[in-house]
C-alpha cells in the first residue's frame, strides 16, 4: 500500500529537499527523514529502516551519495533511486556499480518520480537486513 512506503530523502539543497518531501507526501508516501550528508544518510537508514532512499549524488561533507549508497547497501538491502544533475560517464559508471533501482536527472517532473516509485512498488522489492 502506497502510504506505508517509508522514504528517506538525501538532498543537500534545502529548497529541493523540501520540494521532494512535499511531493512525496502529496503522493501519499511517508517521508521518514530528510538529511543532507552521506554520513547522515547512513545513520538515518539504520535508525529509520526506510523502504526506499532518494539519493542526491553531490552532497555536503566528505562522502558523496554514491559512496553513501554503497555503504548502506553493504548493510541493508534498501533500493536507491539517484536524483542528480550530474550525468557524465564516470559518474554513471560509479552509479551503475551500486546497482541502483533508478536514476532521475534533475530537474525532474513529479510524474517521473511517481513513476519510478510505482515501478518499485510493482516489483515487490522491499527493504531487508543482510
Amino acid at each position: 500500500m502506497m502510504n506505508q512506503l517509508k522514504v528517506l530523502v538525501v538532498e543537500d539543497e534545502n529548497i529541493i529537499a523540501m520540494d521532494i518531501q512535499y511531493t512525496l507526501r502529496r503522493f501519499g508516501f511517508n517521508v521518514c527523514g530528510v538529511v543532507s550528508t552521506g554520513e547522515e544518510s547512513i545513520e538515518s537508514a539504520f535508525r529509520t529502516n526506510p523502504d526506499l532512499i532518494l539519493m542526491d549524488i553531490k552532497l555536503r561533507g566528505k562522502m558523496d551519495g554514491i559512496y553513501a549508497a554503497k555503504q548502506i547497501q553493504s548493510k541493508f538491502n534498501i533500493p536507491v533511486i539517484y536524483l542528480t544533475a550530474y550525468g557524465d560517464e564516470s559518474t554513471l559508471n560509479r552509479v551503475d556499480r551500486t546497482k541502483p533501482f533508478g536514476y532521475i536527472n534533475k530537474p525532474f517532473e513529479e510524474t517521473e518520480l511517481q513513476s519510478e516509485i510505482a515501478h518499485l512498488l510493482d516489483s515487490g522489492r522491499s527493504c531487508q537486513y543482510n
